[in-house]
């Protein structure tokens, strides 16, 4: 029996051999798709009009994102010091099987960096940037809105999200310019009403686009 340590994610008490019997609570639903809506406008690309994520924009460098997932057939030794990733989005598998050094996380806890022979974990994701790096290659820095991680025993993690844009794709003055924008819509929206807690997300995922880009975002 394999034991999961498990962050933020209420009380569980199974042990899952994969993350299609978790589910997030409910509640969580329309705060990440409030999440991905602010991603897709602070994006540097429109989206197809007709996708199963219509209000969500696909980066120019789709492309580029699938030349990138890597297959291999098992996962990497412990004793090589790499680490086995799968990185899901609903639309696209991004990492498959790939052999990496490890992948830097924003978990909902607190960042932490996941390496060959991690200890099992479940942790949820919160809006922050996510860097895979890998031994003779610039890092990939992707903002994810959220989403989940399960590190496996056996240097095995999957992480899935609802999107996930290349940092370059991020526009720095949408970001700024959005994060004023949901700043007011907060400030003037009823306390306690649904316009406030869809402006007060928007401002929360802008401020880390912001912090992932450089931007200082009072």
């Amino acid at each position: 029996m394999i034991t999961y340590y498990m962050i933020n994610w209420g009380v569980y008490s199974h042990s899952y051999p994969s993350l299609s019997v978790v589910r997030p609570p409910r509640s969580n639903g329309r705060k990440i798709q409030r999440r991905r809506v602010a991603l897709a406008e602070a994006t540097k690309y429109q989206p197809p009009p007709t996708t199963m994520l219509s209000r969500l924009a696909r980066p120019a460098s789709s492309a580029a994102l699938r030349r990138g997932v890597r297959s291999l057939s098992t996962p990497a030794a412990p004793s090589s010091g790499l680490m086995t990733l799968n990185f899901n989005l609903p639309q696209e598998t991004l990492y498959s099987g790939a052999e990496v050094s490890s992948v830097v996380v924003p978990g909902a806890a607190g960042e932490y960096e996941v390496t060959s022979d991690h200890v099992p974990l479940v942790a949820e994701l919160k809006a922050g940037l996510l860097t895979v790096k890998k031994d003779g290659e610039d890092d990939a820095k992707y903002f994810v809105p959220g989403g989940f991680s399960l590190t496996h025993e056996g240097s095995a993690t999957d992480i899935v999200c609802p999107e996930a844009v290349l940092l370059s794709d991020l526009d720095p003055s949408a970001v700024s310019s959005n994060y004023e924008a949901a700043k007011s819509k907060a400030a003037s929206a009823e306390a306690g009403s649904p316009d406030e807690a869809e402006a007060t997300i928007e401002v929360e995922v802008n401020k880390a686009m912001g912090a992932a880009l450089g931007l200082s975002l009072a």
